[in-house]
């Protein structure tokens, strides 16, 4: 069974102050396309998740893991507003956050990204717009450009079709099943960190999927 929640955006008070004088959020990432280091001031490995909602995976991710720098992608100012918020007492040096559309990817990054999280993406149930799913082949090419090394993708979902249809997605397009659960919660992954909709769904009872790929 899957679920399908429809996000209503509403305007959030003062979230454009918030958003321009947060210290975790990056204006003008096009400026360190190519040289995301310097703005980490390190050359640890770079993680991203794509979707990030309102922070509490990668947020977590950062403050478990200091010796990898994680940026969080967000579209909407109304929900990055919710993960400035969530920062505000914490100092994280190994997080950056960028509001930008994914499908402009390209132009953010070039060969220096390590690991991308695709976590509860946008399901795209008509398939008309199958191509705006973010594990099309549209996008995988795109990440093709963005990755430093090896390409490594860990997606989790609750949502069956869009998992079937991202598993021949991955393998059509060259990456090799890693690690695959059609139960998260009951095959008892110890080291996961929940996102905010994973926790509502889990507990409505639906199955959480993850695969993780490589390339």
């Amino acid at each position: 069974m899957t679920m399908v929640i429809e996000v209503r955006l509403k305007h959030v008070k003062g979230a454009d102050e918030k958003i321009k004088t947060s210290k975790y959020i990056i204006l003008s990432p096009k400026e360190y396309k190519g040289t995301m280091n310097k703005l980490f001031q390190n050359n640890n490995p770079i993680y991203i998740e794509i979707g990030m909602g309102k922070g509490k995976f990668i947020i977590n991710n950062a403050l478990k893991y200091p010796n990898i720098n994680f940026i969080g992608i967000e579209k909407y100012d109304s929900v990055i507003v919710r993960a400035v918020e969530n920062l505000e007492d914490k100092e994280i040096p190994n997080l950056k956050l960028f509001r930008m559309d994914a499908s402009n990817i390209e132009e953010i990054f070039d060969k220096e990204i390590d690991r991308i999280y695709l976590n509860f993406s946008d399901p795209w149930p008509k398939e008309r717009h199958s191509k705006r799913r973010l594990t099309s082949d549209i996008f995988l090419k795109k990440y093709d450009n963005i990755f430093k090394n090896s390409k490594e993708i860990i997606m989790k979902t609750d949502n069956r079709h869009l998992f079937e249809y991202s598993l021949k997605s991955f393998t059509d397009y060259g990456y090799k099943i890693e690690d695959i659960s059609l139960n998260l919660y009951e095959d008892e992954y110890p080291d996961n960190i929940a996102t905010e909709y994973e926790e509502k769904f889990h507990s409505k009872g639906y199955p959480i999927y993850m695969v993780e790929v490589k390339k």
